[in-house]
């Protein structure tokens, strides 16, 4: 948009990063996308280059944001992070809410996604080698990773049975754009998730946002629901 400069936008398609890039057409930021592969065929945020301007080795990452997280200067990382930051550019979207009591439930939606269902639950499945050194466990770490998943899966499903529009009463927020990045690794890895009605009808309105299906475009990812 007029007036802001142009973002850089780090990301792998497919990945959490996604959430991150429905914010940015959410947004209507001007930004240019880089891909850096986190699979395991080239695994690139492993590399030495992109080490050395982000430690952590992850993606998504977002630049420039003011300031430093121990990485290459104004370069920001961490999904709940990324969104918020975002959502604050434009506060009259109330994508990150203002009230209080709801920022503290948006908060709260997204430390969980991101600190258990992503890092232990979807980590385990994935990328049981972050758990264990030793091959002999990664298939139970695999099975107790599907369990954990399946049990946050079922968490989601009941807080949002409640009749509720949105996953933070009752707009539409950055929590939304997270967790249809998990709808979608349902079924990646096999779960019924058709199985999950109130979370369905919830990424199926997610899905008919025109922000959130050209983030799935721009991704080479297709649509969810036809």
């Amino acid at each position: 948009m007029t007036g802001e400069p142009c973002l850089d936008f780090y990301f792998d398609a497919g990945s959490c990063s996604l959430a991150v890039r429905i914010l940015l057409e959410e947004g209507r930021f001007d930004y240019r996308a880089h891909r850096i592969s986190a699979r395991d065929a080239d695994r690139a945020t492993s590399r030495p280059a992109w080490l050395a301007r982000n430690p952590k080795g992850r993606v998504p990452a977002l630049s420039p944001v003011p300031g430093s997280g121990g990485g290459e200067p104004l370069l920001l990382t961490e999904v709940p992070a990324i969104l918020t930051w975002l959502a604050r550019q434009h506060p009259e979207r109330d994508l990150m809410p203002a009230d209080p009591a709801r920022e503290a439930r948006a908060l709260e939606w997204l430390n969980w996604l991101s600190g258990w269902l992503h890092a232990v639950a979807f980590a385990q499945q994935w990328r049981p080698e972050r758990f264990s050194a030793d091959p002999a466990a990664h298939e139970s770490i695999v099975a107790k990773g599907r369990s954990n998943m399946l049990e946050a899966f079922a968490t989601i499903e009941q807080t949002l049975s409640d009749g509720r529009g949105w996953a933070v009463p009752d707009a539409y927020s950055v929590v939304d754009a997270f967790l249809i990045i998990f709808y979608r690794w349902g079924g990646v890895v096999g779960a019924d998730m058709a199985g999950y009605s109130a979370w369905k009808a919830l990424a199926e309105r997610t899905m008919r946002r025109p922000a959130v299906l050209a983030a799935f475009q721009k991704d080479g990812l297709p649509p969810l629901f036809e």
